[in-house]
């Protein structure tokens, strides 16, 4: 409980979290002086506020010498720590844990019942994101794009996309996988699970899709990266 009213005293003053929220988009390291010049503010009140975040471990940092001399400069990143919240307390990671172990017992009827499971869901975030009068078929790429990553938000995907004009590519990057601590325990199961989320997702704004995954974070690269073929 102690830890729990750190991180909402924290949270509590909005330049400190819309500067959490822009580091979780960032997808990178970020410097103190990046942080005064994005919020339009004095790099010491940019190093309070890092500072503060790493104190509940929300940020983790380290010195980098600049080799020009001087003092290092600190660059902050996201903790590996999960941050949850619950009143009362809420263990959703330990029921996660079981429902996907019992899936495991059922062998390859539960893989695929998982699998279907995720791509149902991805198609309900979409079409919850559809206005009542937009139908797919008449929205511009563009749009589609931008529906497709404002849905990943609200699922906690942080996405980027490129589209390959001349060869029909779609490529997505994922850098924040809300399934990470359990897919490092079960990465078979969460990461078919996961593709087959996306999948559901892009069926629904895309005719013809066929989406490959070219890199996972689970082994170690800095996102999952996705190839879709499609038409626009």
């Amino acid at each position: 409980m102690e830890q729990t009213l750190k991180i909402t005293s924290v949270l509590a003053d909005s330049t400190r979290y819309h500067i959490y929220e822009y580091i979780t988009k960032k997808h990178k390291e970020v410097s103190v002086q990046e942080i005064a010049e994005a919020f339009n503010i004095h790099p010491n009140v940019a190093r309070l506020h890092l500072a503060k975040l790493e104190d509940v471990n929300m940020l983790v940092s380290e010195t980098q010498k600049t080799g020009k001399g001087g003092r290092p400069s600190r660059l902050y990143r996201l903790s590996n720590d999960v941050i949850q919240l619950h009143f009362p307390f809420r263990d959703y990671q330990l029921l996660s844990k079981m429902a996907i172990q019992a899936l495991m017992k059922l062998g390859e009827a539960g893989k695929q019942a998982l699998y279907e499971t995720g791509k149902t869901f991805g198609k309900e975030l979409i079409k919850q994101r559809l206005a009542h009068d937009q139908i797919p078929e008449q929205l511009s790429f563009s749009e589609k794009i931008t529906i497709l990553q404002e849905a990943s938000e609200t699922a906690g995907l942080y996405l980027t996309s490129e589209y390959d004009d001349n060869e029909k590519k779609l490529y997505l990057h994922i850098f924040n996988c809300p399934f990470k601590e359990i897919a490092l325990q079960q990465p078979q199961m969460v990461c078919h699970m996961h593709h087959a989320f996306l999948q559901g997702m892009i069926e629904v704004l895309f005719d013809k899709i066929e989406l490959m995954e070219l890199e996972n974070m689970i082994s170690g690269c800095d996102c999952c990266s996705y190839r879709a073929m499609l038409t626009k």
